[in-house]
């Protein structure tokens, strides 16, 4: 059986669809199998999509050469274009399994994690916090290339294309969830662990004109929330939580939840990764 997909050629008297193969049942890949299959049943029941669909994954036969096309017609512009870029991101892809490995932590977090992710397609496709960490972290390839003046061209198209500005020298982890992607600001020289997860306007930011190691070293399982700015190079202990709205200047003891402006230690997560469970609601143990 044959998906069809949107072919603009064809006459109104006609299907406007045509033949592409069904992804297969099986693979190695199982993320890559899992969003084919997602994708597939997307255009399914949209036919107005097929066509964008079948180029954006159905034709692909891999999860990197999908993404390679993908993002790089999103940061295309009139200095360099989608083959230029498409090319860079395959060569960062193919250069690195740790990339790879990266990409597929990532996709799954989010739908493990956001209830919005119905499935792996939708923040393929449509969310741009996910979209932005992809491209960074070819971006932070290049850098480690000494490619630092393409590095920084990337991430201002990723600013510019997705509201989130990740500067290609910072670490970040892999299992992220970065959630609506909006004004997220990440510093040069911080570091993030493995399975955060940050919302909307978080800034891992420096105090100052200081030079040198000057941004936040976030561990492992932290959840910061919505607006939270963690200044300057102090570190986050694993399995802590960081409220909404905070500012934090100080360390955070591990498995501590912080809250306030500035932020004090209010209580513990209720979890030892505040991060996979996403829970908001900040239970004050006692007074700030």
């Amino acid at each position: 059986m044959s998906l069809q997909v949107a072919d603009s050629s064809a006459s109104s008297s006609k299907s406007p669809l045509k033949s592409v193969t069904r992804p297969a049942t099986e693979t190695i890949d199982p993320v890559w199998n899992r969003l084919r299959q997602d994708v597939f049943a997307t255009a399914k029941t949209e036919p107005m999509l097929a066509g964008y669909l079948h180029d954006t994954v159905l034709k692909h036969g891999s999860l990197e050469a999908s993404i390679s096309y993908f993002l790089a017609g999103k940061l295309a512009s009139a200095y360099l274009t989608t083959t230029s870029l498409r090319d860079v991101f395959y060569e960062a892809l193919t250069a690195s399994e740790d990339i790879c490995e990266a990409i597929r932590r990532d996709l799954s977090a989010v739908v493990e994690r956001d209830p919005a992710a119905k499935s792996l397609a939708l923040p393929y496709l449509h969310f741009k916090g996910f979209q932005a960490l992809q491209s960074y972290r070819v971006a932070h390839w290049l850098w480690g290339q000494g490619r630092h003046p393409l590095a920084l061209y990337l991430q201002s198209r990723i600013s510019e294309a997705f509201d989130v500005d990740i500067h290609p020298a910072a670490r970040i982890g892999k299992g992220i969830l970065i959630d609506h992607g909006t004004s997220v600001v990440i510093g040069e020289t911080a570091v993030v662990g493995d399975d955060v997860s940050l919302l909307h306007e978080v800034t891992l930011g420096g105090t100052g004109k200081e030079s040198g190691d000057r941004h936040p070293k976030v561990g492992n399982g932290v959840m910061i929330g919505a607006g939270a700015k963690i200044l300057g190079n102090i570190i986050i202990g694993e399995g802590s939580k960081i409220a909404a709205g905070s500012v934090v200047l100080n360390e955070v003891p591990p498995h501590s939840t912080v809250a306030g402006i500035p932020a004090r230690v209010v209580g513990k997560p209720k979890s030892a990764e505040p991060s996979r469970q996403m829970d908001q609601f900040v239970e004050f143990d006692f007074c700030i």
